[in-house]
């Protein structure tokens, strides 16, 4: 990573930090791991199993935890606080602006604004995008490259969609919500009635609400509902391509990871996490604070606090020890066939 970051600047950052040692050096070129960083760079100590490999790094500047014993070599700055990793990702929301600049305020000269959309004057329209009749877009919002936003759409204070994202008609979206490249939003639920002369398509009415602070990865698609809302709740975080079907409800602070699949109507309560690749099928409730191990298939209700594995799911503790066994299977087969031979 080739960056400039100050020294003088993360003394800002962390006002509260206890600082230790010199270096030669007035500003850092980059973040590597302890192992791999050179001089120039910052590294730090997430987790605790890596303590031994403090002493030899080479990385000019790093953050530690309140409690590491130890002393910085020559040219080495130490800086500890509470939580190495949080502070990392404070450097790295520093670092993005420096990197990634955002748009400053304006529309494109090749963005398209039909009749009635509002656009707050901080907020930027990035080239070739599309602003439907009657959408809003609140104050300090990005709207990047080649994005539609569908009529009748509003969009909260602050929130960016990166480029190629998606908002088809009437979708409601937060304050501070992040729509990482190729999302879509409000396409149309996969429903249709079986008749006698085939599959009959049935029309989705319905929106799709994303509540404040929500981000969610590149090509996720989230379908609006059949009638009324399909919703995302305030500070859930998902993954790249994960697919959420019409009517779905998923709660607050929810973190769903890369190519989960989410059939219609089930509703996903507050807390719940879910590993990649799981599976739900519809009309399902997960309760509060459940955990769903990578490729689970759910098929039934799963009680709050719960942590299922598997497919069909189970109860972790069980789940683990079926997969114990099954690789016993071999063995005990040729007991079993001895002890038929015997008799």
């Amino acid at each position: 990573m080739s960056l400039s970051l100050e020294i003088g600047e993360l003394r800002e950052l962390f006002p509260d930090a206890r600082f230790s040692g010199n270096c030669n050096l007035s500003s850092l070129s980059g973040i590597s791991n302890l192992n791999d960083a050179k001089e120039g760079e910052l590294s730090f100590l997430g987790n605790r199993k890596y303590r031994g490999q403090v002493r030899n790094s080479r990385a000019s500047v790093l953050m530690l935890p309140h409690d590491f014993d130890g002393n910085p070599r020559v040219n080495q700055i130490f800086i500890r606080m509470k939580n190495p990793s949080q502070g990392l990702a404070r450097v790295c929301s520093l670092m993005e602006k420096k990197l990634f600049p955002s748009q400053k305020p304006g529309i494109h000269a090749s963005a398209v604004v039909e009749e009635g959309a509002e656009i707050d004057e901080n907020s930027s329209v990035g080239a070739f995008s599309f602003i439907g009749k009657n959408a809003k877009i609140e104050a300090d919002c990005v709207i990047g490259t080649h994005c539609h936003v569908g009529s009748d759409t509003r969009i909260g204070k602050g929130s960016r969609l990166h480029h190629g994202v998606k908002l088809l008609t009437r979708c409601e979206i937060g304050s501070r919500v992040v729509l990482n490249a190729g999302v879509v939003v409000g396409s149309e639920g996969y429903g249709f009635e079986q008749s006698e002369t085939g599959h009959q398509k049935i029309p989705h009415l319905g929106i799709v609400t994303i509540e404040d602070d929500v981000e969610i990865g590149a090509n996720t698609c989230i379908d609006r509902a059949r009638f009324e809302n399909t919703v995302i709740g305030q500070g859930t975080k998902i993954d790249n391509l994960v697919q959420i079907g019409h009517n779905v409800r998923i709660g607050k602070r929810c973190l769903i990871v890369a190519q989960v699949g989410i059939s219609g109507s089930v509703i996903m309560e507050d807390d719940v996490l879910v590993g990649g690749q799981a599976g739900f099928a519809g009309h399902l409730r997960v309760g509060k604070g459940a955990k769903i191990a990578g490729q689970a298939g759910i098929t039934k209700d799963v009680e709050p606090g719960a942590f299922l594995k598997g497919n069909p799911a189970l109860p972790i503790q069980l789940s683990q020890r079926i997969s114990v066994l099954q690789r016993r299977l071999p063995e005990l087969f040729r007991n079993l066939s001895v002890e038929n031979l015997s008799e």
